[in-house]
């Protein structure tokens, strides 16, 4: 009887990968990995794609275990090796759900955006109650609030969320940006003054290489001088020709 052929360590991975996609999809049907590329890619996806609760679809209140567990989900889904006929969308996708996952992993990083999620339940609470205050002034008590229904005050949430998160990132790319502008004047300021004291530099060496030739052009000129002083000085003692007499 003929042995099986032993499964390699790569036929197995694939096989474990391959059962652990399946029953990702069983469980959870609508997330398929079309779906999911397609949610993350969608227009206006760097807008929303801000907010990694969002992008992981996990409630901010979820502990790190539970977002951990979906985080793997998701990028099992969009895989690119599991997605070989959209491949470069899938890739695309994927680093989005990396990107948003080692937010969350990291403990400062994860308490910025529960402070971000926090201020936008504040903010909406602040909104609900300026309307009940201009209701009671206006004697419409009795219409009520759109966002004390659970999940208008959820969408509200929601939505102020978003608004937070493409703020701090406006403010993110404006502080950047001028950071990067006072590198470049600053570095133009040094190239500027390397510029002027190399020409300094250069303009104190040939300076002192034609000393020589100063000095030398000065000697001969103060030579050339003297000897044509005295050859006036003895052309002036020449004696006067004498004039023949008058008969």
């Amino acid at each position: 009887m003929m042995s099986s052929k032993p499964s390699t360590a790569k036929e197995e991975s694939f096989s474990e990968f391959y059962t652990e996609v399946k029953e990702i999809e069983k469980r959870d049907s609508v997330l398929t990995p079309k779906q999911q590329i397609d949610r993350l890619l969608r227009p206006g996806s760097t807008y929303f794609n801000l907010n990694p609760f969002e992008v992981l679809q996990v409630e901010p209140d979820s502990s790190l275990d539970e977002i951990k567990k979906k985080y793997r989900r998701l990028s099992i889904l969009v895989h690119p090796d599991k997605n070989m006929d959209d491949s470069e969308r899938a890739q695309q996708a994927f680093e989005i759900i990396n990107r948003a996952w080692k937010t969350l992993e990291e403990e400062e990083s994860r308490k910025s955006c529960l402070d971000i999620y926090q201020e936008a339940k504040e903010r909406t609470d602040h909104m609900i109650e300026e309307k009940r205050k201009k209701q009671r002034k206006e004697g419409r008590q009795a219409e009520g609030i759109p966002e004390e229904n659970p999940e208008k005050y959820k969408h509200a949430v929601y939505v102020m969320t978003m608004k937070l998160f493409a703020d701090m990132e406006r403010k993110r790319q404006h502080l950047e940006t001028r950071n990067m502008e006072e590198r470049k004047r600053k570095r133009e300021a040094e190239i500027e003054q390397e510029e002027q004291l190399s020409m300094e530099k250069e303009w104190a060496k040939n300076f002192e290489e034609s000393r020589q030739s100063r000095v030398d052009s000065w000697k001969t000129f103060q030579s050339g001088g003297s000897k044509e002083k005295k050859k006036k000085k003895i052309m002036g003692f020449k004696p006067p020709k004498p004039k023949p007499e008058s008969r």
